[in-house]
């Protein structure tokens, strides 16, 4: 089975075109987007203290827990295949705490959609790798940031370093035994209780059981005064000291320039309650387009509500909060 379908990648193209337009003042809209990101679980194990999830109990995400049915996964695919490439099976829970989440890649794969998903791995068990390489997953982001665990826990809050480590391991003997092509990222964040851990991690990933190693920079809340996370090196950090002393985000947004966005032509979110949201930094609910248990996702992404958020954002996205902590 091919990762995605030509008529996916076609839409892909047709995407980015519209969206070169947008860079130019010219509105166009694409008839369905080409990735979406899915939310099977909005609960996590973690504390960690930049995650509204890990916030829930210090006013972060207080939705009740919810898992997405197998049945609404197979109306999503139904209405996407063919024109979605790419779903990412996450969001802002764990998606391990699911216990169909093979089940839902298995769906996705079916229709030739390419399938990522993101976890800490410390949910993992022998059974649980062997079905996520069973199910033709095709690439599985581990997070680990930190070598230690006085570094690891400085972020991950309430995890293991051993734990996450070991299930790690489990996914790449899982891997190796069932020969799966699912590509293994261990992701690690750019911290400064990590920061002297780095090269030791960019030696050791391999050995780890990763196939490839991704720093990123971390999105942080309370930044303006600096924040006890941001790295030393102002290189690796989201943010920079301006003018006025305070720190903003290495972003180019201005109210008088033009500032338009790549991920509001090509992919949106649809949260366990069903929401479509624009954006992953749309974290708060604030700007909901529709919900597919009412609408179809081709009728939310070409709404006319989709519509004039495309257009605040290409016109005045400096005034939108959630684009004012985006790199992008």
């Amino acid at each position: 089975m091919s990762a995605v379908s030509t008529k996916s990648l076609c839409n892909r193209l047709r995407n980015e075109w519209y969206y070169a337009l947008s860079r130019m003042g010219i509105e166009r809209h694409p008839l369905m987007p080409s990735f979406v990101s899915i939310e099977p679980v909005n609960r996590c194990q973690l504390r960690c203290p930049e995650c509204l999830v890990g916030l829930r109990n210090k006013a972060g995400d207080t939705r009740p827990t919810r898992l997405l049915s197998i049945e609404d996964m197979q109306e999503i695919v139904r209405q996407i295949e063919g024109q979605v490439d790419t779903i990412q099976l996450f969001f802002q829970g764990e998606p391990l705490l699911h216990p169909h989440l093979p089940d839902l890649i298995t769906c996705a794969r079916r229709a030739r959609i390419y399938t990522i998903v993101s976890t800490n791995a410390l949910a993992v068990t022998p059974i649980l790798a062997r079905r996520l390489m069973e199910s033709g997953l095709n690439r599985l982001i581990v997070s680990i940031d930190g070598m230690s665990e006085d570094s690891y826990q400085q972020y991950r809050i309430g995890g293991s370093l051993h734990k996450a480590l070991e299930g790690l391991t489990m996914l790449r003997q899982a891997k190796e035994e069932l020969h799966a092509r699912t590509h293994i990222e261990l992701q690690c964040l750019r911290l400064k209780s990590n920061e002297h851990e780095w090269a030791m991690m960019r030696r050791t990933y391999r050995k780890m059981g990763a196939d490839s190693l991704t720093f990123k920079t971390a999105q942080l809340y309370d930044y303006e005064n600096g924040h006890p996370l941001m790295p030393s090196d102002p290189r690796y950090s989201r943010y920079i000291v301006g003018a006025d002393g305070l720190y903003h985000p290495k972003n180019r947004l201005h109210p008088s320039r033009r500032a338009v966005c790549h991920r509001l032509w090509t992919g949106c979110v649809i949260d366990v309650e069903g929401n479509v949201r624009p954006c992953c930094f749309d974290k708060e609910g604030k700007y909901i387009l529709g919900n597919i248990r009412q609408q179809s996702l081709r009728e939310i992404w070409n709404s006319e509500r989709a519509k004039e958020f495309r257009r605040e954002v290409m016109n005045h996205r400096s005034g939108i909060s959630m684009c004012s902590n985006c790199t992008e």
